[in-house]
């Protein structure tokens, strides 16, 4: 098997406004929003510390400054555990190692593909994952575990996918397949194509991109001269479909369950999946659950 970089990397997109969740993020950034008991935010870095990766980029923007604190040491509310004898391991997760968090500002929202860009300089020449905390990934291993298996096995560029029903891929960017591979019990396929937001009917497939990526770092440089896309803004589905060809491109088939938390009911879909699962709380939430059926 080839060598390949590390993954040591990872970005952090949290620069976007919430906007669907109003007024709840007026002031709280919606990846601090809490799945029974952990931000959004912390299960993705959760996730990037499974699969090995060191170095945390946040892209974050005005009214964001929480989600950097939140892997700060509070030092008022650990004397205070302290003094009351409390458990603190439950903050463990969210002490971050000196150095190993870095915050960017996007200051002007102009789409993903620029946020990404705006972390540049941070990622240098190394090749880099990136994590969209609103997609919500759970499996065993996490999802980008899976990918670096992938990784090591094909080098190159790999973006998780999952298969939805074909009247939703014009919400998601969608893959143009090309064969599947028999690695890793043919969860890897070739990437022909890349397509934003397709109609339904001019769809390639309907296996779309869910938020986890591994990147070369030349998509910065093809980030550079990016032209605006879908929605006017600068699309990382573009810059990655000019990468096809003149990099091996692969597309992971994600095992595990996919919530997509930026909507209400995909938000409230992880919170009740999520609770029902805790061993402190699972019988308790579906007790309830059927009691509010049934009134």
């Amino acid at each position: 098997m080839t060598k390949r970089k590390p993954i040591r990397k990872a970005v952090f997109p949290v620069a976007g406004l919430g906007t669907r969740f109003l007024p709840a993020t007026k002031v709280i950034p919606k990846e601090m929003l809490p799945i029974v008991d952990r931000p959004l935010i912390q299960y993705a870095v959760d996730e990037a510390r499974e699969a090995g990766i060191e170095q945390m980029i946040f892209v974050t923007g005005r009214g964001k400054t929480s989600i950097v604190e939140h892997f700060d040491v509070a030092f008022e509310l650990e004397s205070m555990l302290r003094e009351r004898d409390k458990d603190m391991a439950v903050l463990e997760p969210t002490r971050a190692v000196p150095g190993d968090v870095i915050a960017v500002r996007q200051q002007v929202p102009l789409g993903l593909g620029h946020a990404i860009w705006c972390a540049r300089a941070i990622v240098g020449d190394d090749p880099f994952a990136i994590f969209l905390p609103d997609e919500l990934m759970i499996g065993s291993p996490g999802c980008m575990k899976q990918m670096i298996d992938a990784y090591h096995e094909v080098g190159g560029n790999l973006i998780s996918v999952l298969e939805v029903p074909r009247h939703e891929v014009s919400s998601y960017g969608v893959i143009d397949p090309g064969p599947t591979l028999d690695r890793l019990c043919g969860k890897l396929t070739e990437v022909k194509g890349l397509v934003e937001k397709p109609p339904v009917d001019q769809a390639p497939s309907n296996k779309i991109i869910s938020g986890r990526y591994i990147l070369q770092p030349e998509v910065m440089r093809t980030l550079e001269n990016q032209e605006k896309g879908a929605g006017g803004e600068i699309q990382l589905t573009d810059a990655m479909a000019r990468m096809i060809g003149t990099q091996p491109f692969h597309a992971v088939t994600f095992d595990g369950r996919r919530f997509d938390c930026g909507s209400k009911l995909g938000f409230v879909e992880a919170t009740l999946s999520l609770a029902l699962e805790r061993e402190d709380m699972g019988a308790d939430v579906r007790a309830m659950v059927e009691r509010l059926l049934a009134s």
